[in-house]
């Protein structure tokens, strides 16, 4: 098991605040990053994806062709896609259970799940195809997408390096201008459109390198957190309503085309905080290495936290809850996911000789 780390540590923290801010009614998910930011634990997730690609990367460098990477990376967008099959599974059997053993046909229309009981045949299809999705289980869509797409990013990157950030900018401009975006059935489009989304991911595994950009920026980090402390106040001030966006650019903050607002919201919080990993390391051990650990297990975790949230919800919706409650929720769930996260270490720790 590797140490805890600061990659690690984001990611686990981006799953947990995931896990509360997916429960709207809880008193608690008042105080999450996205009430308090532009930007939110979803580009957090995007972005360090993004750079543990890079990394990955550079393992299989070394080797003579890309075939052994793209096998990785397309077995990972395989195993990506069965868990988005199963989790929205699971999630429509615990809507449709709540509302047969309660008797509350107002959960059969909860998370945009109508669908999936008025058209089942056709629900099917579109959950197989990934063009059906659930409110809160429609991130790892965006994830397999990426990763599919991830073998190109990395040749492009070996290959003409410089290209690689160009296009990706290029994809997210025609993309914003266009509002050009995959398509969902019963109607409309992806709420986290790859098209645009793609750039937060490219913008993870440039930054990762210690070449070229992600070398520049490195450099000039202490200039540019100092830089970052302006952005990071004004988009506080929008996301608590201090300030209100001007009239018909909307677009700018709009999260399924991560408007550019957005964006640069999110650069300037990872600017800001990159390198405190090790602070909270020094100063709170046991919360550093519980973070890591969720991390270092994120699709297990990320699967569960994504049910156990779904369990909140339909917890508040037949309780009547105060905010002491509401903490215990929060622990209670924390403490699963870390369970989770362990025992899925544990299975892939080797055996005793």
């Amino acid at each position: 098991m590797r140490e805890p780390n600061e990659i690690d540590f984001w990611r686990g923290f981006a799953l947990a605040m995931i896990f509360v801010s997916h429960i709207p009614k809880l008193y608690f998910e008042s105080f999450t990053l996205r009430h308090y930011s532009l930007s939110d634990s979803a580009e957090l997730f995007v972005f360090l994806a993004g750079w543990g690609l890079q990394y990955l990367a550079d393992r299989y460098r070394g080797m003579t062709g890309i075939g052994p990477l793209v096998g990785r990376l397309y077995g990972r967008a395989l195993t990506l896609y069965v868990a988005q099959i199963a989790v929205t599974s699971v999630a429509i059997a615990m809507l449709a259970y709540a509302s047969v053993r309660w008797a509350a046909p107002d959960i059969l229309v909860w998370n945009n799940v109508a669908p999936a009981f008025d058209d089942p045949v056709r629900a099917n299809v579109a959950i197989a195809t990934l063009t059906y999705h659930l409110n809160y289980f429609d991130i790892l869509p965006l994830y397999v997408v990426l990763m599919a797409a991830a073998p190109l990013v990395v040749v492009i990157h070996r290959a003409v390096p410089v290209l690689l950030l160009p296009l990706s900018l290029a994809i997210y401009v025609a993309a914003l201008l266009t509002q050009a975006n995959l398509p969902s059935w019963p109607a409309g489009t992806w709420y986290f459109n790859p098209l645009s989304w793609q750039l937060v991911f490219v913008l993870g595994f440039v930054l990762a390198d210690e070449r070229g950009l992600g070398a520049l920026v490195r450099r000039h980090h202490a200039i540019l957190r100092r830089l970052a402390i302006p952005v990071v106040m004004t988009g506080m001030a929008f996301a608590l309503g201090l300030v209100v966006p001007p009239d018909g650019h909307a677009y700018l903050f709009d999260k399924t085309f991560e408007g550019p607002v957005r964006l640069a919201h999110h650069l300037a919080i990872v600017a800001l905080f990159a390198g405190s990993f090790w602070i909270v390391r020094a100063a709170l051990p046991p919360v550093a290495a519980y973070f890591a650990l969720l991390g270092r297990n994120s699709l297990h975790v990320f699967c569960a936290g994504s049910l156990f949230s779904l369990g909140g919800q339909l917890w508040l919706r037949f309780n009547e809850s105060e905010p002491l409650d509401d903490g215990l929720l929060i622990v209670a769930g924390l403490a699963a996911m870390g369970a989770v996260a362990w025992l899925a270490a544990w299975r892939r720790s080797p055996a005793p000789a």
